[in-house]
């Protein structure tokens, strides 16, 4: 007979703790979903802890997804997001397997100017001369390249790397293994539980990028990202610009929208593509770094 496991009264108590620390976050965003699912009339009587739609109704996210300036940010930083996350990744994760060679010359030298770069950021000012230098001011190419490894994500995919058993190393350059078919076929799948770490961190610096992008993207509206966007009408406000575009809206579909449920309709859209993001990085915790390898 298994013995029946009794949870503590402490245990309880956490539970119940982490239980309610979990309703501060949940519930704000349910709320969120729900006001901009329900009807105005509806959504302007719903308090906060309001978290059912009352009268269904899409007029907000069809708003958000008529708008010349919403629909080319959410591409923008879609793109941005992509092709920035996969450049973040290549980058490290080779520069992580370089870093980790026993044999690598002037190794010291390389970690300790890494480190102070780490430490003593040069600034936005060299940044921008640089980026004008270049020519990429208003390309999509000056947010993805200024911050294409983060030295601290870098530090961490190098423990990963430095875990991978020497032994299997040794086997794969006996039977003559390149760097890149060991970097694709032994520590990418022997670590890949901190590729998915960086690949969420990275993927989420990217998806909030709003700073850069509000200095380097600005030569045209449809070239900003959502974030920009995002924080203008939100946080500043500014329903002007964001919502003064003529020609575009149903105009009395826009005269009964409730403002604050607008603007969770644009929260929840800027928050969807990382709540997708989380359950595939997720399931890779669950997993043994090292599971079918030989352990040392």
């Amino acid at each position: 007979m298994r013995s029946r496991k009794r949870v503590s009264v402490s245990q309880l108590v956490l539970v119940l703790f982490l239980f309610f620390v979990t309703l501060t976050m949940l519930v704000p965003l349910l709320n969120i979903l729900a006001k901009s699912l329900s009807t105005p009339s509806e959504s302007v009587l719903m308090g906060g802890l309001s978290i059912l739609p009352r009268q269904l109704d899409l007029l907000n996210y069809r708003i958000v997804f008529s708008h010349p300036i919403l629909v080319p940010s959410l591409i923008n930083s879609l793109i941005i997001t992509l092709v920035g996350t996969a450049v973040n990744i290549v980058l490290t994760t080779t520069a992580a397997y370089a870093l980790t060679r026993p044999r690598l010359a002037l190794k010291r030298p390389i970690m300790v100017f890494l480190i102070i770069m780490m430490l003593f950021d040069p600034g936005l000012v060299p940044e921008y001369l640089v980026v004008q230098k270049l020519g990429l001011m208003g390309s999509k190419w000056s947010v993805i390249l200024v911050t294409a490894v983060n030295v601290y994500y870098l530090i961490i995919m190098m423990r990963y790397f430095e875990k991978v058993p020497q032994s299997i190393v040794e086997a794969a350059t006996i039977d003559g293994a390149s760097h890149l078919q060991m970097l694709g076929h032994i520590f990418y799948p022997l670590s890949k539980a901190g590729v998915a770490t960086i690949t969420m961190f990275y993927a989420v610096v990217r998806w909030n990028e709003y700073f850069r992008a509000g200095i380097y993207l600005t030569r045209k509206s449809t070239d900003t990202v959502l974030q920009v966007v995002l924080r203008q009408f939100v946080v500043l406000g500014d329903t002007v610009s964001i919502l003064g575009q003529q020609n575009v809206f149903d105009y009395n579909a826009l005269a009964r929208a409730d403002y604050s449920a607008l603007k969770g309709a644009t929260i929840i859209v800027a928050i969807i593509p990382i709540l997708i993001l989380y359950p595939f990085v997720l399931r890779f915790y669950a997993k043994d770094v090292l599971s079918g390898g030989i352990k040392e």
